[in-house]
């Protein structure tokens, strides 16, 4: 009984630790209390036969044998257990069934289980067939390198592996002639994969300048002063330095003021800075601005830019928005007034096309007007139809739908407004679903304040798949010539299905013109979103003959009336 407890706790912790997102090989021949007793057994056997039978070094057959759980556990699904004799039995299959060294050796270096198949390579399957991967992976592991986290490197940089041992060995020592000690070179390299490369294989000087500012960071501005002397704290503080070098085009230019701010590295976690850089990213600037403005003004990594909520006139009028300006924004873009998160911000923005102006405000020295109007309106209350409106919504079987909806827009910079309620019945489908047409939409470089606006007078196209959506693009892009222009001020013709409305009336248009018969009675858009009666009645006045051409040659046998009904009730295609 005491075995059993022991056991079962060891198990589920083994899971939980390592394969919470990943689909395990089933172990339903083990009765849960053997499971560990299993695992261990397996362990020991696949060292012993890797060592024994494989001819590795002890070191490296035992690194395989207690980090490769998953594949392990794929096995021993394949044995039939029995307690007293399962350890027998599993050596016994691992003599008699050669085991794929490449899978074992993945998944031991830290390598997701699920990913490992696709690495996989062709028409080998033991370590005699690729003696440089392997060689490599111990040379990196005799210089101090976890074990289980040479994986980083090969999914980040796979060519190291393909490097010989005296190569590796002499990217390594390199490194010490910066001054830093093995500890700190295994950190870097582990959050920085690309250094271990030869220079020819990576923009010239790339890697001796990024040396060059670590050198200046760590030694010269003192922050390795700060770090613990393990591989792990080492690593922890080049992912932080590596969340700013990511942002910087000029790669290698951000030394000196990572150096002189380097408080920020030592008080904020990575996520705290990932965050805050994801967050002012989404304004849509240079990345390299969003750098240089969390280290200039690191007091703005204090602010709550998630839960608060604010008010867009008056956070326009804090930050100094002219009069007249305020006046046109409150004309135009209605759909934005309002209140929302600050999580929203800069999609507010960029809703309003103000996502610049705001950003450079920040920039150039006023983030702490940020801070002000967080701490002068704490509690903005929101409108009281739109409250009265989001109680009845919360009232309803579908309320977990709407405020989904509802959310959607809010996230796109939509205010808190009854006219963000309005467009709840007009859309159709999940968040997510209204998130990937919009993507879709924004992809094709329709400007986003625009794409917002056509979403708040034709919500209806979003309420068509992605792959629809896309199709309808790039034939207006590639066979129409139409520009986007066109698609912006009639965002309806993304309604209309293609193949058996557009693609139709558009070649019959180009049978027109090379006829040399005048198409200036109508335009693309009547052309398109005439029903089929005044379609005919059109092209009639063009040639009496045209509507023969029309229905013999160009028109679909389907009921375009139907189609036409459909579409623009439900506005799906």
């Amino acid at each position: 009984m005491n075995l059993f407890l022991l056991q079962v706790p060891m198990f589920s912790l083994f899971l939980r630790r390592h394969f919470f997102s990943t689909k395990l090989p089933t172990l339903s021949k083990v009765p849960t209390r053997h499971r560990t007793f299993a695992l261990r057994e397996a362990q020991n056997a696949l060292t012993d036969y890797l060592h024994a039978t494989r001819c590795l070094p002890f070191t490296y057959a035992e690194h395989i044998g207690n980090k490769a759980l998953c594949s392990l556990m794929s096995l021993i699904a394949k044995v039939d257990f029995s307690a007293p004799t399962f350890s027998k039995s599993f050596q016994k299959f691992l003599r008699y069934h050669p085991i794929n060294e490449f899978e074992v050796f993945f998944e031991s270096i830290g390598i997701e289980y699920s990913m490992v198949s696709e690495l996989l390579p062709r028409d080998k399957v033991f370590f005699s067939e690729d003696v440089i991967l392997f060689d490599a992976a111990c040379t990196l592991c005799d210089f101090g390198f976890p074990w289980e986290k040479l994986g980083l490197l090969y999914m980040a940089e796979s060519s190291i592996f393909g490097m010989n041992a005296e190569q590796l060995n002499r990217r390594l020592c390199g490194f010490k002639g910066f001054g830093f000690g093995s500890v700190e070179v295994i950190g870097i390299c582990l959050a920085f994969p690309f250094v271990l490369l030869e220079e020819g294989q990576v923009r010239a000087g790339r890697i001796e300048r990024l040396l060059s500012d670590l050198k200046l960071i760590f030694l010269d501005f003192g922050l390795g002063r700060f770090v613990e002397g393990d591989v792990d704290s080492w690593h922890e503080m080049c992912r932080k330095l590596r969340v700013f070098y990511d942002l910087d085009s000029q790669k290698g230019e951000l030394g000196e003021l990572i150096g002189r701010h380097k408080s920020i590295f030592i008080e904020y976690t990575e996520e705290e800075l990932v965050n805050k850089v994801d967050y002012f990213c989404r304004f849509g600037v240079k990345k390299d601005e969003v750098a240089q403005l969390i280290l200039q003004c690191p007091e703005i990594l204090k602010l709550d830019l998630e839960k608060p909520v604010f008010n867009v006139m008056k956070l326009l009028t804090h930050f100094g928005l002219s009069n007249e300006d305020i006046e046109e924004v409150s004309r135009s873009y209605g759909h934005v007034m309002g209140t929302n998160k600050m999580a929203n911000l800069p999609n507010v923005m960029k809703a309003l096309g103000l996502q610049e102006w705001f950003f450079k405000k920040i920039k150039d020295g006023n983030h702490m007007l940020l801070a002000d109007y967080i701490a002068r309106y704490p509690k903005e209350e929101q409108d009281l139809d739109y409250q009265e409106s989001l109680r009845i919504i919360r009232s309803l079987k579908t309320r977990v739908h709407n405020i989904g909806k509802l959310n959607f827009l809010l996230g796109l910079g939509f205010g808190e407004n009854t006219l963000s309620i309005n467009l709840l019945n007009h859309l159709h489908g999940t968040s997510t679903e209204l998130h990937e047409r919009f993507d879709c939409l924004l992809r094709s470089k329709i400007e986003f304040s625009r794409l917002c606006m056509m979403v708040r007078t034709t919500p209806r196209i979003l309420n068509q798949n992605s792959e629809t959506i896309e199709q309808k693009v790039n034939f207006f892009h590639q066979e129409m010539g139409t520009t986007l222009n066109h698609v912006e001020t009639f965002p309806a013709i993304l309604y209309y299905h293609l193949e058996d409305r557009i693609i139709p009336r558009y070649r019959f248009h180009k049978w027109l013109s090379g006829k040399g018969l005048s198409c200036k009675k109508y335009s693309i858009r009547s052309m398109i979103a005439n029903n089929e009666k005044k379609f005919v009645a059109r092209v009639f006045k063009i040639h009496p003959a045209a509507p023969k051409h029309w229905f013999e040659q160009f028109r679909h046998e389907k009921d375009h009336e139907k189609i036409e009904s459909s579409e623009l009730l439900h506005g799906t295609c």
